[in-house]
């Protein structure tokens, strides 16, 4: 008989408790890629945030990278800047866009970044996504060399030949249009 009544106890609990949907998520998801993506997705950003979007773009997620990279990128994190150049170069996530990676390698190298300013050099002496100007690619160059930039030095060495510091294999990306 006690074991009737205990059961009947158990099986009617659940519809005594109380409705907590109106406190909202009561146990997210913490320190998840799906929180970052999530945190990322509503303008949130922060270390954490936008170092994830390696691990996403890395897992093959590149749609959801861009989300994290984006982000990051318009609140000034220049290492997601020249992620979302690196995305665009590759048309990983979205199509294959040379100015629009031309375009965050810029905004990384006036941002102080070095990265940026070897990409964007490399970009003006190739004139991929921008206006070809060995000169002013040049000078990004030796600014990110100044920098400690060990594979700008490494490309000032080499004469400024892109081919020093890019597999063979992408040379069809850069060559002439017309």
């Amino acid at each position: 008989m006690i074991r009737l009544s205990v059961v009947a106890t158990l099986i009617a609990t659940p519809g005594l408790a109380e409705d907590l949907s109106q406190y909202g998520s009561l146990n997210p998801d913490e320190m998840t890629l799906s929180r970052e993506i999530e945190r990322a997705g509503r303008g949130e950003t922060s270390m954490m945030t936008c170092a994830a979007g390696y691990m996403i773009t890395k897992k093959g997620d590149h749609e959801d990278a861009r989300t994290v990279f984006e982000t990051c990128a318009d609140a000034g994190y220049t290492g997601a800047m020249t992620w979302m150049s690196q995305l665009d170069n590759n048309g990983l996530g979205a199509d294959y866009d040379p100015d629009a990676a031309a375009e965050w390698d810029r905004r990384a190298a006036d941002a102080g970044d070095p990265v940026g300013m070897f990409n964007y050099g490399l970009n003006l002496l190739r004139g991929h996504g921008v206006q070809k100007d060995e000169a002013l690619g040049r000078e990004y160059i030796d600014t990110a060399a100044r920098e400690g930039l060990k594979v700008a030095k490494r490309l000032q060495d080499a004469g400024y030949d892109p081919d020093e510091v890019t597999p063979d294999a992408d040379n069809w990306k850069y060559a002439p249009l017309f």
